[in-house]
């Protein structure tokens, strides 16, 4: 068994009572002080989060616009300087090969965030495809720490350690020349909370210094995968594994607002999308909420009048709603359905049809 990987804030778990698993190959923290305490703390306040493990993939040269225009989904030549943008990077097939962040310094420099376990595939795949075009491909994931505070208190308390104007910043943007305790980092307003915060990224150095300083501030909790999972969940954000996949389309996860089907030149994958969505037979993730007691799980069997119809991708005890809530996937001919069976354990469950994104902020 291969050594679980360390991200540069490892040392700094235990002083907070971190308790750790291997989360695909990675050392990290499943909780600090419990999921539901860390869960309420970013609802309502603000939380801290190390994300190092996330892959950071650079794009230069002068086809760095036509080389990502290819391979990702959405229209990078919309963005603008200092501006972030979701993407689904696609197999020929429709299938994903990874849903990312794209940070565009500017037309020939591009910064890539990618979900950890996918680093190196998706790095190989965006080098495979480079050499018609001038652009120089590179992982530099060791060169990076990042960490995120969300939460409705967490631009305040960012701000206020910020050597410039931040709180004014709009949503997927950024600012690359901030200074906080004397370190320079990317402050981006982005999250996988549905909290309002930012997501910041520093040298691999800093990492630890910069978190210890934010997870010592009283104002301020540590907060683990399990809420993070929780939180994302709440929300609606989709996880790479179970709401989209190699065998998963981003129409089918209902992430056609990244997925322009008008591109030109085509994205990889962008035909096989077309053809997809032309023969409306997509399988469609909807959200259920359980209404006989139990807790859905991640692979549980969606049935609809006894007949195997769809799968959960993720489901759990909603620690906001108090209910048993859970993402699935199902059969293009009963999304439109509204109340299905999910099978936990030996036991049928009655479940009905809800918004999918189970909660929204209001501030």
């Amino acid at each position: 068994m291969s050594e679980l990987k360390h991200t540069p804030i490892f040392a700094g778990y235990s002083e907070f009572g971190g308790k750790t698993i291997d989360f695909g190959g990675w050392e990290l923290p499943v909780q600090f002080s419990g999921i539901k305490e860390e869960h309420q703390a970013v609802r309502e306040a603000a939380g801290l989060f190390d994300v190092s493990h996330m892959g950071e993939i650079t794009v230069r040269g002068n086809d760095a616009l036509p080389f990502l225009q290819k391979l990702l989904s959405n229209d990078l030549s919309k963005m603008s300087d200092n501006q972030a943008q979701y993407n689904i990077m696609c197999y020929e097939d429709g299938g994903c090969v990874d849903d990312l962040i794209v940070y565009r310094h500017s037309e020939t420099n591009y910064l890539l965030v990618v979900n950890a376990s996918n680093t190196e595939k998706d790095y190989q795949w965006l080098a495979s495809h480079a050499d018609a075009f001038d652009v120089t491909v590179k992982n530099v994931s060791d060169e990076y720490g990042q960490i995120a505070i969300q939460g409705p208190h967490a631009v305040a308390i960012v701000q206020r350690y910020a050597d410039r104007p931040i709180d004014d910043m709009k949503p997927f943007y950024f600012d690359g020349n901030v200074m906080i305790e004397g370190h320079q980092v990317i402050v981006s307003r982005t999250g996988y909370t549905g909290e309002d915060g930012f997501e910041i990224y520093m040298n691999s150095e800093a990492a630890l210094e910069l978190w210890q300083f934010f997870a010592r501030l009283d104002d301020v909790k540590p907060i683990g995968l399990g809420a993070r999972d929780t939180l994302r969940f709440e929300a609606a954000l989709s996880l790479y594994g179970q709401e989209i996949s190699e065998t998963i389309s981003p129409l089918e996860a209902g992430l056609g607002f990244a997925v322009k089907l008008d591109k030109e030149p085509q994205f990889i994958g962008q035909q096989a999308l077309i053809d997809q969505k032309a023969t409306g037979k997509m399988r469609r993730i909807i959200g259920l909420e359980l209404v006989d007691k139990g807790v859905p799980r991640h692979g549980y069997p969606v049935l609809k009048d006894g007949v195997e119809v769809g799968v959960v991708t993720t489901g759990t005890q909603s620690p906001t709603l108090g209910k048993s809530i859970a993402l699935a996937l199902v059969n293009h001919d009963v999304f439109k359905e509204e109340t299905f069976e999910i099978q936990v354990r030996k036991r049928l469950l009655n479940a009905v049809k809800v918004p999918k994104t189970f909660y929204k902020r209001s501030r």
